[in-house]
């Protein structure tokens, strides 16, 4: 076990606003567990250095790729994907995807001249870590997980800071280095007004509001017990948004009589957030990183189902966090379908409980994490403009 991880807060120094133009190069990619905190953090640079010249690296066919430009940024892309654990054809492509982005990051980072290289995970952040470490440029990690993912891992002995959101991620990583800053989130969570969020759903302020999240590529045990209980839940005299992700709307459309369900929205995605958080009176949400540090930064009581299909078993350990602090409800997949109904109608009608929860949620939140982080990157590319 490493030694205890160093607060961030003790680290941050001023940043200079006569450092010129810093130029910073950030890989994100896959889900929007690593594509939001990389935005967010894009988004704090920008607000203490407005000079600062920002390009993200991402893949063509994930969500990267359509987030980071509605977000304001470039993007560039390499050809890269994920090594396949089981015997599959596709991983004979994996040397030439390597090589092929191994060209590619060196072409970006030659073109761009980053003075530092933020990586927050997913495997195109490997290709693009490893070059800059071969080119002499400072590599920053940002650790979403309380046990991080391969490409951080391997990537860690060649940073120069590694934030963390959890203390347990210290151990996975070289003694020292770490530094607890928590996961950025997007400022703008917050600032949505509650009454035009609900004429924005054509809700009723008066009624109570569920708010289902099944995720970008849709949480399967959560979208199968809204189905099996979508009926029950709406003769509560709930108002429900459900978002179950681009691949199941279409399956849930045909297959259920929404006309007959006037208070239940059935969303693909969900492009104002902020709104449906403003309206949430309790989430139904898998426990990835991310989405804990958004349900403390709204304050928002919630029921966490984590995905049984991660590595380490991280989103368990995250939602014990939030439930050990009285901020959550943990339920397995299996438990779900079985208990959805009766535990939404406990909670979300005990308005003492929700103001505990929401208090204990309130409490676990870091909403400086992004600035914090900016302002450590700022000061790391001041020092190398002093070299």
């Amino acid at each position: 076990m490493h030694s205890e991880q160093k607060d961030i807060s003790s680290t941050v120094g001023p940043t200079s606003a006569a450092m010129g133009k810093p130029r910073v190069l950030i890989a994100a990619g896959g889900t929007g567990g690593h594509v939001y905190p990389a935005i967010a953090i894009a988004d704090a640079l920008r607000e203490e250095c407005a000079e600062t010249e920002i390009l993200f690296v991402g893949t063509e066919n994930h969500m990267e790729w359509h987030a980071v430009p509605e977000a304001g940024y470039d993007i560039k892309s390499i050809w890269i994907s994920g090594f396949h654990r089981r015997l599959t054809l596709k991983n004979l492509l994996f040397p030439v995807k390597l090589a092929t982005s191994i060209a590619q990051s060196f072409s970006i980072i030659s073109t761009f001249k980053p003075d530092i290289v933020v990586s927050c995970g997913g495997y195109v952040a490997g290709p693009v870590g490893w070059v800059a470490t071969k080119r002499g440029v400072p590599l920053v990690i940002q650790e979403q997980n309380s046990f991080p993912g391969v490409t951080n891992r391997m990537l860690a002995k060649s940073a120069e800071v590694i934030f963390t959101a959890f203390k347990d991620a210290d151990q996975y990583f070289p003694e020292g280095e770490t530094r607890v800053s928590g996961n950025p989130t997007r400022s703008e969570l917050v600032e949505a007004d509650r009454q035009a969020s609900y004429e924005s759903f054509n809700f009723d302020p008066q009624k109570k509001t569920l708010l289902v999240l099944g995720g970008s590529g849709g949480a399967r045990a959560i979208n199968e017990a809204m189905a099996a209980n979508v009926e029950r839940l709406h003769a509560l005299n709930l108002q429900v948004i459900w978002q179950c992700g681009r691949s199941y709307f279409d399956k849930y459309r045909g297959r259920i009589d929404f006309e007959k369900l006037p208070n239940i929205r059935l969303k693909d995605f969900l492009k104002n957030m902020d709104e449906a958080y403003a309206v949430a009176d309790l989430v139904v949400s898998r426990a990835g990183a991310l989405s804990c540090s958004e349900l403390a930064l709204t304050g928002k009581p919630s029921i966490l189902v984590p995905s049984p299909n991660v590595a380490g078993d991280h989103q368990t350990k995250n939602a014990r966090s939030m439930v050990n602090e009285g901020a959550a409800e943990l339920v397995t997949d299996s438990e779900l379908s079985n208990t959805l109904v009766s535990l939404v109608e406990k909670l979300i009608n005990d308005q003492e409980r929700l103001k505990q929860m929401q208090k204990a949620a309130l409490k676990l939140a870091r909403p400086d994490a992004a600035n914090d982080i900016a302002k450590v990157i700022l000061n790391l590319t001041e020092e190398k403009e002093r070299i």
